[in-house]
C-alpha cells in the first residue's frame, strides 16, 4: 500500500512508516495512517481503499478512521517532474557512490537507479528506485538509514518487486532515472 502512496504521502511520513514497517511494527502502522490520510486529506480510489481495509483492520486498525479516509478526486495528486540531471547536491551524490558500493552485486538485487524529483516546482529531491525480489520491507529500511546516516533527512527510496506494476508515479521516475549499480541478478542475467 504504501508504495501506491508514495506520489501522495509527504515524505516526511512515508519514509516513516516504511522505516516502522521494516522494524517489524505493521500494528503501529495500522493505528497511524488512516488518520495521516484523513488529516492530510489524502483520498483514495476505491481499489486503495480495499486494499487498505484488507491491509491494515487485521492489524487493528479502527474501523472507523479507515472509513473516514476520503475519496480520491481528480487532480488533487500533487504534480511530479522527474529527471536524470543531479542540481549539485553534495549529500546525495557522496549517498549514490556508498549505495553503489553497498548494493553492487547484491543477491535479491536486480538494478539501482537515481532520479531527481520536483514537486509543483520545488526544489530537486533524490529518489532511489531499487527493483528486488528479496526482503523487499527490510531493503527498503536498510536502504533509508544508509541515507539518514549519510545526511539525507527525508529518504526517498521506492524498492518495487518485480511481480507488482509499477504505479504512474513509479513509471515516470524509472523513465528519467540513471542506473547507479546492478545487483546480482541483473549480473546473473547478463552472464546466462
Amino acid at each position: 500500500m504504501l508504495l501506491r502512496l508514495a506520489d501522495r504521502l509527504p515524505d516526511q511520513h512515508l519514509w516513516r512508516f516504511r522505516d516502522w514497517l521494516a522494524g517489524d511494527a505493521a500494528d503501529v502502522i495500522a493505528q497511524l495512517l488512516p488518520g495521516t490520510l484523513v488529516r492530510e486529506r489524502i483520498g483514495l480510489e476505491d481499489d486503495e481503499h480495499r486494499l487498505l481495509a484488507e491491509a491494515l483492520l487485521p492489524l487493528g486498525a479502527d474501523p472507523a478512521m479507515v472509513n473516514a479516509v476520503l475519496p480520491a478526486e481528480p487532480g488533487t495528486t500533487p504534480q511530479h517532474a522527474f529527471t536524470t540531471e543531479s542540481p549539485g547536491n553534495p549529500v546525495a551524490d557522496s549517498a549514490l557512490l556508498v549505495l553503489g558500493a553497498t548494493l553492487r552485486s547484491r543477491p535479491g538485487v536486480r538494478e539501482v537507479r537515481n532520479s531527481w524529483r520536483s514537486t509543483d516546482g520545488g526544489a530537486a529531491k533524490l529518489v532511489l528506485l531499487v527493483t528486488a525480489s528479496a526482503d523487499v520491507v527490510g531493503l527498503t529500511g536498510e536502504i533509508q538509514r544508509v541515507l539518514r546516516a549519510l545526511g539525507e533527512p527525508e529518504p526517498r527510496v521506492e524498492v518495487l518487486p518485480p511481480e507488482q506494476e509499477p504505479t504512474a508515479y513509479h513509471r515516470a521516475a524509472l523513465a528519467e532515472s540513471a542506473l547507479v549499480c546492478a545487483g546480482a541478478e541483473e549480473l546473473a542475467g547478463r552472464r546466462g
